[in-house]
């Protein structure tokens, strides 16, 4: 006896249900234990050095999570109040001219500080664009992140006259954090509206969350407007042209 359309609608409401609550529930619940999981490693590193006399599960019943994440915090940013002075600036110069006397130790913390500047104190330095060039091969292309243009050793040997070489970065699917370094010539490279953001996203999900995107349209009096790609009858508006 096969199965009656009632009980079916009723299994496809059931695993539709389902399926909505895994997609509410999944991410909510990776970011806490994403999340949790940070805060019980700083813990772990931090509460050991901590006095028992300042700890509050000294005095409790049980354990507070996140008391040595405030603790790091709290010397980090001292850490940057002192630095900021004339005494905390000597104290770091100092510091850095011992490191500057070991081979090895001295090429990483200046790698490392390098990097963190970048990232965090020089925005301009940081990726601006995201991009498309063709590789692996012709009519093949893959997203990268492009930085601000700096001259360097490599365009003073290498730039085209009025096409200068960029650095771009092509990060790897689904850890963008991984990837390639690559100096393309700027007319090869295709310039996308989309934010950094989304194009992380866009890797990260390898390609199945693409952001939304609006094509713009200019009118017969030239006022722009936004259209969205998935509406079939744009191409038929009279008197609408695609920027």
């Amino acid at each position: 006896m096969s199965d009656s359309p009632g009980v079916i609608s009723g299994m496809t409401r059931l695993r539709n249900y389902f399926l909505t609550g895994f997609i509410v529930a999944a991410p909510l619940a990776i970011t806490v234990y994403i999340v949790w999981s940070f805060i019980g490693w700083i813990d772990s590193w931090v509460k050991p050095y901590i006095p028992a006399a300042w700890s509050p599960d000294t005095y409790l019943p049980f354990a507070v999570p996140g008391f040595g994440l405030l603790v790091a915090v709290f010397f980090i940013t001292m850490i940057g109040f002192l630095t900021a002075n004339f005494v905390g600036r000597s104290i770091v110069r100092f510091g850095e001219h011992l490191l500057s006397g070991m081979p090895l130790v001295r090429g990483v913390y200046k790698a490392l500080k390098q990097i963190f500047e970048t990232v965090l104190s020089n925005k301009n330095d940081t990726f601006r664009h995201v991009g498309l060039v063709e590789y692996p091969r012709k009519d093949v292309w893959s997203l990268v992140f492009v930085p601000g243009e700096k001259h360097s050793e490599i365009n003073a040997r290498l730039d085209r006259e009025g096409d200068p070489l960029v650095g771009v970065f092509m990060p790897c699917t689904p850890n963008p954090t991984t990837g390639f370094l690559m100096y393309v010539y700027r007319s090869d490279i295709v310039m996308l509206d989309m934010s950094i953001e989304d194009g992380a996203k866009l890797i990260v999900s390898a390609g199945l969350v693409a952001p939304e995107y609006k094509r713009k349209v200019v009118t017969k009096d030239g006022a722009p407007i936004e259209v969205g790609l998935a509406n079939p009858t744009v191409e038929n508006v009279s008197g609408l042209k695609f920027k």
